[in-house]
Protein backbone atom coordinates (compact mmCIF):
# COMPACT_ATOMS: atom_id res chain seq x y z
CA UNK A 1 0.00 0.00 0.00
CA UNK A 2 1.00 3.56 -0.94
CA UNK A 3 0.60 6.87 1.20
CA UNK A 4 1.99 9.75 -1.21
CA UNK A 5 3.26 7.88 -3.78
CA UNK A 6 4.94 6.12 -1.35
CA UNK A 7 5.54 2.36 -0.32
CA UNK A 8 3.88 1.37 3.54
CA UNK A 9 4.93 -1.71 5.39
CA UNK A 10 2.59 -4.05 6.02
CA UNK A 11 2.37 -3.74 10.39
CA UNK A 12 0.02 -6.74 11.97
CA UNK A 13 -1.98 -5.51 15.22
CA UNK A 14 -2.26 -8.54 17.31
CA UNK A 15 -4.71 -7.88 20.17
CA UNK A 16 -5.02 -10.94 23.17
CA UNK A 17 -8.31 -10.98 25.23
CA UNK A 18 -9.86 -12.92 28.09
CA UNK A 19 -12.92 -11.95 29.54
CA UNK A 20 -12.30 -7.98 28.65
CA UNK A 21 -15.08 -6.53 26.70
CA UNK A 22 -15.47 -2.78 27.52
CA UNK A 23 -11.68 -2.59 27.45
CA UNK A 24 -11.53 -4.30 24.12
CA UNK A 25 -13.84 -2.26 22.55
CA UNK A 26 -11.80 0.63 23.97
CA UNK A 27 -8.56 -1.03 22.13
CA UNK A 28 -10.61 -1.82 19.01
CA UNK A 29 -11.82 1.82 18.53
CA UNK A 30 -8.48 3.26 18.79
CA UNK A 31 -7.38 1.07 16.24
CA UNK A 32 -9.96 1.59 13.68
CA UNK A 33 -8.92 4.95 14.17
CA UNK A 34 -5.71 4.96 13.15
CA UNK A 35 -5.04 6.97 9.74
CA UNK A 36 -2.39 4.24 8.46
CA UNK A 37 -4.23 2.19 6.47
CA UNK A 38 -1.73 -0.77 6.13
CA UNK A 39 -3.10 -2.64 8.93
CA UNK A 40 -3.90 -6.68 9.42
CA UNK A 41 -5.95 -6.48 12.68
CA UNK A 42 -5.57 -9.91 14.34
CA UNK A 43 -7.94 -10.40 17.88
CA UNK A 44 -7.36 -13.84 19.54
CA UNK A 45 -9.75 -14.98 22.48
CA UNK A 46 -9.12 -16.74 24.87
CA UNK A 47 -12.63 -18.58 24.95
CA UNK A 48 -14.40 -15.66 26.66
CA UNK A 49 -17.68 -15.48 28.45
CA UNK A 50 -18.80 -12.09 29.34
CA UNK A 51 -19.95 -10.88 25.75
CA UNK A 52 -16.16 -10.23 24.47
CA UNK A 53 -17.24 -12.79 21.60
CA UNK A 54 -19.90 -10.30 21.03
CA UNK A 55 -17.76 -7.08 20.94
CA UNK A 56 -15.39 -9.47 18.11
CA UNK A 57 -18.51 -10.12 16.37
CA UNK A 58 -19.69 -6.46 16.11
CA UNK A 59 -16.37 -5.25 14.31
CA UNK A 60 -15.52 -8.05 12.39
CA UNK A 61 -15.68 -5.71 9.41
CA UNK A 62 -12.18 -4.33 10.53
CA UNK A 63 -11.34 -7.54 12.73
CA UNK A 64 -9.14 -9.38 9.78
CA UNK A 65 -7.93 -12.71 11.62
CA UNK A 66 -10.29 -13.56 15.31
CA UNK A 67 -9.55 -16.91 17.23
CA UNK A 68 -11.84 -17.47 19.83
CA UNK A 69 -10.74 -21.02 22.05
CA UNK A 70 -9.09 -21.52 25.23
CA UNK A 71 -5.63 -21.35 25.35
CA UNK A 72 -3.16 -22.02 27.79
CA UNK A 73 -2.22 -18.53 28.95
CA UNK A 74 -1.09 -15.25 27.21
CA UNK A 75 2.06 -15.93 25.94
CA UNK A 76 0.29 -19.12 24.08
CA UNK A 77 -2.51 -16.67 22.89
CA UNK A 78 -0.34 -14.54 21.53
CA UNK A 79 1.96 -17.22 19.69
CA UNK A 80 -1.36 -17.86 18.22
CA UNK A 81 -1.34 -13.98 16.96
CA UNK A 82 2.26 -14.25 15.87
CA UNK A 83 1.80 -17.72 13.58
CA UNK A 84 -1.29 -15.95 11.87
CA UNK A 85 0.45 -12.59 11.08
CA UNK A 86 1.11 -11.66 7.00
CA UNK A 87 2.85 -8.65 7.97
CA UNK A 88 5.87 -7.16 8.04
CA UNK A 89 6.25 -5.89 11.72
CA UNK A 90 3.88 -7.03 14.50
CA UNK A 91 2.87 -4.74 17.08
CA UNK A 92 0.95 -6.26 20.45
CA UNK A 93 -2.07 -4.05 21.68
CA UNK A 94 -3.79 -6.27 24.43
CA UNK A 95 -7.26 -5.13 25.60
CA UNK A 96 -7.08 -1.86 27.42
CA UNK A 97 -3.90 -0.64 25.64
CA UNK A 98 -4.43 1.79 22.78
CA UNK A 99 -1.94 3.71 20.07
CA UNK A 100 -1.27 6.83 21.46
CA UNK A 101 -2.52 8.50 18.77
CA UNK A 102 -4.36 8.47 15.59
CA UNK A 103 -1.57 9.26 13.26
CA UNK A 104 1.61 7.24 15.61
CA UNK A 105 2.51 5.13 12.71
CA UNK A 106 2.72 7.41 10.20
CA UNK A 107 5.09 9.02 12.33
CA UNK A 108 7.11 6.62 12.86
CA UNK A 109 7.85 5.42 9.26
CA UNK A 110 8.36 8.72 8.41
CA UNK A 111 11.35 8.40 10.25
CA UNK A 112 12.57 5.16 8.63
CA UNK A 113 10.81 2.12 6.70
CA UNK A 114 13.65 -0.01 7.19
CA UNK A 115 14.24 -0.85 10.47
CA UNK A 116 13.90 -4.45 12.39
CA UNK A 117 12.42 -2.72 15.52
CA UNK A 118 11.40 0.80 16.37
CA UNK A 119 10.26 1.78 20.06
CA UNK A 120 9.57 5.24 22.15
CA UNK A 121 7.58 5.54 25.31
CA UNK A 122 4.58 4.81 26.97
CA UNK A 123 1.75 6.56 28.61
CA UNK A 124 0.42 4.79 31.71
CA UNK A 125 -3.58 5.07 32.00
CA UNK A 126 -6.51 3.57 34.35
CA UNK A 127 -9.30 2.09 32.97
CA UNK A 128 -11.22 5.32 32.79
CA UNK A 129 -8.93 6.61 30.30
CA UNK A 130 -6.68 9.05 32.90
CA UNK A 131 -3.24 9.37 32.45
CA UNK A 132 -0.40 9.15 35.09
CA UNK A 133 2.51 10.05 32.84
CA UNK A 134 5.11 7.84 31.17
CA UNK A 135 7.33 5.24 33.23
CA UNK A 136 9.45 6.68 35.51
CA UNK A 137 11.56 3.51 37.12
CA UNK A 138 12.17 2.15 33.56
CA UNK A 139 12.88 4.89 31.02
CA UNK A 140 13.48 3.57 27.34
CA UNK A 141 17.66 4.11 26.78
CA UNK A 142 18.49 6.24 24.03
CA UNK A 143 20.31 3.07 22.35
CA UNK A 144 18.40 0.52 22.88
CA UNK A 145 19.99 -3.23 22.65
CA UNK A 146 19.68 -6.66 24.10
CA UNK A 147 22.22 -5.77 26.84
CA UNK A 148 19.54 -2.85 28.01
CA UNK A 149 17.51 -5.74 28.89
CA UNK A 150 19.30 -6.81 32.15
CA UNK A 151 17.03 -4.33 33.52
CA UNK A 152 14.32 -6.35 32.88
CA UNK A 153 11.43 -4.59 30.39
CA UNK A 154 12.92 -1.20 29.52
CA UNK A 155 10.44 -0.57 26.67
CA UNK A 156 7.24 -1.21 27.04
CA UNK A 157 6.24 -4.75 24.85
CA UNK A 158 3.33 -2.37 23.67
CA UNK A 159 5.39 0.40 22.25
CA UNK A 160 7.73 -2.30 20.46
CA UNK A 161 7.39 -2.58 16.86
CA UNK A 162 9.30 -5.36 15.32
CA UNK A 163 10.02 -7.03 11.86
CA UNK A 164 8.14 -10.19 11.87
CA UNK A 165 11.08 -12.34 10.36
CA UNK A 166 13.39 -11.90 13.04
CA UNK A 167 10.17 -12.60 16.08
CA UNK A 168 10.68 -16.11 17.70
CA UNK A 169 8.06 -17.29 19.38
CA UNK A 170 7.32 -16.66 23.24
CA UNK A 171 8.81 -19.38 25.45
CA UNK A 172 5.33 -20.65 27.18
CA UNK A 173 7.01 -22.03 30.01
CA UNK A 174 7.34 -18.95 31.43
CA UNK A 175 4.74 -17.93 32.57
CA UNK A 176 5.11 -14.35 33.81
CA UNK A 177 8.05 -12.48 31.88
CA UNK A 178 8.33 -14.40 28.59
CA UNK A 179 7.61 -10.97 26.69
CA UNK A 180 11.62 -9.78 28.35
CA UNK A 181 12.86 -13.11 26.87
CA UNK A 182 11.01 -12.70 23.71
CA UNK A 183 12.23 -8.89 23.31
CA UNK A 184 15.97 -10.11 24.14
CA UNK A 185 15.67 -12.63 21.56
CA UNK A 186 14.47 -10.33 18.74
CA UNK A 187 17.16 -7.54 19.66
CA UNK A 188 19.77 -10.14 19.38
CA UNK A 189 18.94 -10.38 15.57
CA UNK A 190 18.17 -6.66 14.82
CA UNK A 191 20.62 -4.68 13.09
CA UNK A 192 18.88 -1.32 12.95
CA UNK A 193 17.03 -0.53 16.17
CA UNK A 194 15.35 2.81 15.76
CA UNK A 195 14.55 5.04 18.86
CA UNK A 196 10.81 7.15 17.65
CA UNK A 197 11.66 9.31 20.79
CA UNK A 198 7.59 9.45 20.74
CA UNK A 199 5.16 7.98 23.38
CA UNK A 200 4.13 4.89 20.68
CA UNK A 201 1.08 3.65 22.73
CA UNK A 202 -0.99 4.04 26.38
CA UNK A 203 -0.79 0.91 28.78
CA UNK A 204 -3.37 -0.13 31.04
CA UNK A 205 -1.93 -0.38 34.26
CA UNK A 206 -2.45 -3.76 36.39
CA UNK A 207 -1.03 -6.38 33.75
CA UNK A 208 -0.82 -9.93 34.49
CA UNK A 209 2.70 -10.29 35.67
CA UNK A 210 1.48 -7.42 38.62
CA UNK A 211 -0.78 -9.87 40.35
CA UNK A 212 2.11 -11.66 41.09
CA UNK A 213 5.07 -9.67 41.66
CA UNK A 214 7.44 -11.90 43.69
CA UNK A 215 7.35 -15.22 41.62
CA UNK A 216 7.60 -12.65 38.36
CA UNK A 217 10.87 -11.42 40.31
CA UNK A 218 12.28 -15.30 40.78
CA UNK A 219 10.86 -16.01 37.52
CA UNK A 220 13.21 -13.14 35.98
CA UNK A 221 16.28 -13.42 37.70
CA UNK A 222 16.26 -17.27 35.78
CA UNK A 223 15.32 -16.17 32.75
CA UNK A 224 17.67 -12.73 32.39
CA UNK A 225 20.45 -15.58 34.19
CA UNK A 226 20.33 -17.43 30.79
CA UNK A 227 21.73 -14.22 28.78
CA UNK A 228 23.68 -12.54 31.59
CA UNK A 229 25.98 -13.16 34.61
CA UNK A 230 24.31 -14.26 37.51
CA UNK A 231 26.19 -11.95 39.67
CA UNK A 232 25.07 -8.65 37.74
CA UNK A 233 21.40 -10.13 37.55
CA UNK A 234 21.44 -10.28 41.01
CA UNK A 235 22.68 -6.83 41.62
CA UNK A 236 20.39 -4.64 39.22
CA UNK A 237 17.51 -6.97 41.01
CA UNK A 238 18.43 -5.61 44.59
CA UNK A 239 19.15 -1.93 42.72
CA UNK A 240 15.75 -2.10 40.76
CA UNK A 241 14.01 -3.20 44.15
CA UNK A 242 15.42 -0.35 45.93
CA UNK A 243 14.29 2.24 43.51
CA UNK A 244 11.07 0.79 43.55
CA UNK A 245 10.93 1.30 47.28
CA UNK A 246 11.60 4.56 47.43
CA UNK A 247 9.25 4.90 44.38
CA UNK A 248 6.15 3.90 46.04
CA UNK A 249 7.33 5.74 49.58
CA UNK A 250 7.57 9.01 47.61
CA UNK A 251 4.35 8.57 44.97
CA UNK A 252 2.34 6.47 46.87
CA UNK A 253 1.03 4.80 43.70
CA UNK A 254 1.98 1.49 42.05
CA UNK A 255 2.61 1.28 37.95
Amino acid sequence: MTNNGLILPKVSIITVVFNNKVNLSKTIDSIRNLKFRNIEYIVIDGGSTDGTKDVIEENMDFITINISEKDKGIYDAMNKGLNRATGEYVWFINAGDMPYSDDILNLIFDISKDADVYYGDTDMIDEDGNSFGKRTLKVPPENLTWKKMIDGMVVSHQSLIIRKSICGAFDTELKFISDIDWTIRALKKSVNIVNTRFILSKFLIGGYSRKYTLASLRERYKMLCRYFNPFYVLLNHVKLSFKFIIYIIRRRKLL
